[in-house]
């Protein structure tokens, strides 16, 4: 020990700088070997995996939000499915509504003298149901029925509206007026069955 220090110190000033500048590399790199290298990749595997959480957090977070706005929307879309069912009648609801009509034809001051129910036109959902009317009254009288018609809570709707002879009585024109009053029913589990079987019947052929 004591001949290696006595030859340490032989050495030139420069020659021990030398030494000490490669004890110094010699320890440096035996921790960056051995402590430093092993750490820094262990720490950025963990930040790397801390982003990829971070990642899929905010992801979630996004579709979290995304799902409460679709629920909203579909609640929406409920609300207004049943405000517009409910505009439509089931098949026992349709003579008392056609009642209804008759009867503000008459209020308004109508001479009704055919009300007649034409057969139905089934869509997917719903059927369409015609009613043919021919009526006489004055233009005013016309106008008020049309308009109590429109505000029923029923969907109700007045087509092929057509006004001829015209004929004065007691002052008044008397127009001979007819037109084809369209409401509509929504269809049974069992009717929307048959119409799908039959459609799929029809295009099999």
């Amino acid at each position: 020990m004591n001949d290696l220090l006595e030859r340490f110190f032989a050495l030139t000033p420069q020659m021990r700088l030398a030494s000490y500048v490669g004890v110094a590399l010699l320890l440096s790199l035996f921790y960056w070997n051995f402590s430093y290298s092993p750490t820094a990749t262990a720490l950025s595997e963990r930040l790397s995996r801390l982003e990829e959480l971070q990642t899929q957090q905010a992801t979630k977070a996004r579709q979290v939000a995304q799902l409460e706005a679709l629920r909203k929307q579909v609640r929406e879309l409920d609300a207004k499915l049943n405000e517009a069912l409910a505009q439509l009648p089931d098949q026992k609801e349709i003579p008392d509504l056609l009642s209804t009509v008759s009867s503000l034809g008459r209020e308004s001051g109508l001479e009704i003298l055919l009300f007649r129910q034409r057969p139905e036109a089934l869509q997917d959902f719903y059927a369409e149901v015609p009613v043919e009317m021919l009526m006489k009254g004055t233009y005013a009288q016309l106008t008020e029925f049309f308009d109590r018609v429109g505000k029923l809570n029923r969907i109700v709707n007045a087509k092929d509206i057509s006004m001829k002879s015209p004929v004065v009585t007691e002052g008044r024109v008397v127009l001979s007026t007819s037109c084809t009053i369209v409401t509509f029913r929504f269809l049974s589990e069992e009717e929307r069955a048959r119409i799908a079987a039959e459609r799929a019947k029809r295009e099999q052929r």
